[in-house]
């Protein structure tokens, strides 16, 4: 079906936009109702019966052409958001940089959108405003849906269906790029990228999820526009990072945020470790992702708090060794002192909430208390709750290269075992305190710190 519709278009190359707008009838393309969500189909319904254009657009079109099953579906419309508020009851416009409009229908979460208009000299400041070096700080002047496709991201991302009468719109050349599995930048990529540095980000997370190449001309400006990133929020960097590790594609997505540079401007610290050849840390993580990704697939819980446990560990470890060497400091009050240190310094890049910090920080933590496990000690630490997050990370770090002499085997069988076979492992250490690496021999043997 694909190919029968791609064969209805001709070749292009570059970043300029096709010359005149592309209908697709619905028996010359493969999206059917039945794939689109009740909610989406309801939604665009009611704004049609009001007399306004409604179209599905983005991320769902194109992944229903690529043959995929989206769950969250986006609206353009050409009502404004106040016209969409009054049209559904509980609907709320968010967004000041750019008005969303969140509908809710049933249990489904839709975000209705109003067309964007191109900027010109005759915009209104309090509409549209950028900053000295580019980025859009506000973009809320309303147009049409050609105006509207010309402002999106990504030709992929430009595709438009309406349930009116079935068809695809195609300003952009979004199909072509679908057929040559290629991201290409709408309009200049620099000029994009200035707008909005988390284009940058999302041409390497579609990349990498949707297994693409980054056409040339759209790759070749970010790496030298990287530090752009320095002007996003941190608490948006947040959420962008989310996407790129919690999407099924986070071991693809970290290579490419290494090879376009833009890791150093997210996570400097962990890009240091990385850059100087610690064979132990590039496993560690890569592991960590590779287990992410196959969590996702399984449909598994995954954490956001143990992928930032491992990015950051290998600083926080190094550090740590740093102040037991040099300040002859414990290894709890090193790594306590460590984990603060590189914390603070990430949080200036990506504001990490705090309901994923302080189990970050257990199961750094956790990682000295495992292998005291004499008397009551590994029953009260397998009681805590963040244990098994923290003997994953155990397992991650042997996985890795790091050496505990079957410590993570030995809460392995641990766990498998009774009441009565547990005690006799325990009884089975006698007086022999193992202790995991990193430590700094001490005269004395205090009792663990939590």
């Amino acid at each position: 079906m694909l190919k029968r519709l791609f064969s209805l278009f001709p070749s292009r190359s570059g970043t300029a936009r096709p010359q005149k707008k592309r209908v697709v009838p619905r028996d010359q393309h493969s999206i059917s109702r039945a794939n689109i969500s009740r909610g989406a189909l309801s939604a665009m319904k009611r704004l049609h019966a009001e007399g306004y254009e409604a179209y599905l657009v983005g991320g769902g079109v194109r992944d229903l052409l690529l043959g995929g099953d989206p769950k969250d579906f986006d609206i353009a419309t050409s009502a404004t958001p106040e016209q969409v508020r009054h049209l559904f009851r509980g609907a709320r416009i968010i967004g000041r940089r750019f008005k969303i409009v969140h509908v809710r229908m049933g249990r489904e979460l839709l975000e209705v959108t109003t067309f964007r208009d191109s900027h010109t000299e005759s915009e209104s400041e309090r509409d549209s405003h950028q900053a000295d070096s580019g980025m859009l700080l506000r973009d809320n002047v309303f147009g049409t849906l050609e105006t509207d496709s010309a402002r999106r991201d990504f030709t992929i991302n430009a595709l438009y269906y309406t349930s009116n009468d079935f068809t695809i719109h195609d300003y952009e050349g979004g199909l072509e790029d679908l057929e040559k599995r290629q991201i290409r930048m709408i309009g200049d990529p620099e000029t994009r990228y200035k707008e909005d540095p988390v284009r940058m980000l999302r041409a390497v997370r579609f990349a990498a999820k949707l297994g693409f190449n980054i056409e040339k001309d759209t790759a070749a400006p970010i790496a030298k526009n990287a530090e752009l990133l320095s002007q996003v929020s941190s608490s948006r960097l947040f959420d962008e990072s989310l996407k790129l590790f919690m999407a099924g594609s986070a071991t693809a997505t970290f290579a490419l945020l290494r090879d376009y540079n833009l890791l150093p401007h997210l996570f400097a610290q962990t890009d240091a470790i990385l850059q100087s050849g610690d064979p132990v840390a590039e496993k560690l993580i890569e592991h960590a992702l590779v287990n992410t990704d196959k969590r996702i697939r399984n449909e598994q819980r995954v954490t956001p708090a143990f992928i930032y446990a491992a990015l950051l560990w290998p600083a926080v470890a190094k550090l740590q060794d740093s102040l037991m060497r040099e300040q002859q400091l414990t290894a709890p009050m090193a790594l306590n002192q460590a984990a603060s240190a590189v914390v603070s310094q990430q949080l200036a890049a990506i504001a990490i909430p705090k309901r994923f910090l302080i189990p970050m920080r257990e199961i750094w933590d956790l990682q000295l208390r495992l292998p005291n496990r004499n008397g009551k000690r590994a029953f009260a630490v397998a009681s805590h709750p963040r244990f098994r997050a923290a003997y994953d990370f155990l397992l991650l770090r042997e996985s890795a290269g790091e050496d505990f002499e079957g410590l993570g085997q030995w809460w392995t069988d641990f766990q498998a075992t009774d009441e009565q076979g547990r005690e006799a492992m325990v009884k089975k250490l006698g007086g022999n305190r193992q202790r995991a690496t990193r430590r700094r021999p001490r005269k004395k043997s205090p009792n663990p710190q939590a």
